[in-house]
């Protein structure tokens, strides 16, 4: 209970002006919490807990989106 806990609060951490080494600690506090809330969820079967899970994964992958930059377009001849 203590990890969806911790999930609940990462979930309502604010995500604005974030430094790059901020966003990697995020991805990777995403990633750790919901390899354990996924742990939890094959024991449980409890709904909520896949739904907590799937709304850290919307938030890692924005995190990491903005990580990996804008894709570089290429020119054409």
């Amino acid at each position: 209970m203590e990890l969806i806990n911790k999930a609940l609060e990462f979930e309502k951490r604010k995500m604005k002006s974030l430094s790059t080494s901020d966003r990697v600690k995020i991805s990777r506090e995403a990633k750790a919490l919901i390899l354990g809330l996924n742990k939890i969820y094959k024991d449980k079967k409890d709904q909520n807990i896949m739904d907590l899970m799937k709304r850290l994964t919307v938030i890692k992958r924005k995190v990491e989106k903005r990580l990996k930059g804008k894709p570089l377009t290429t020119a054409t001849i």
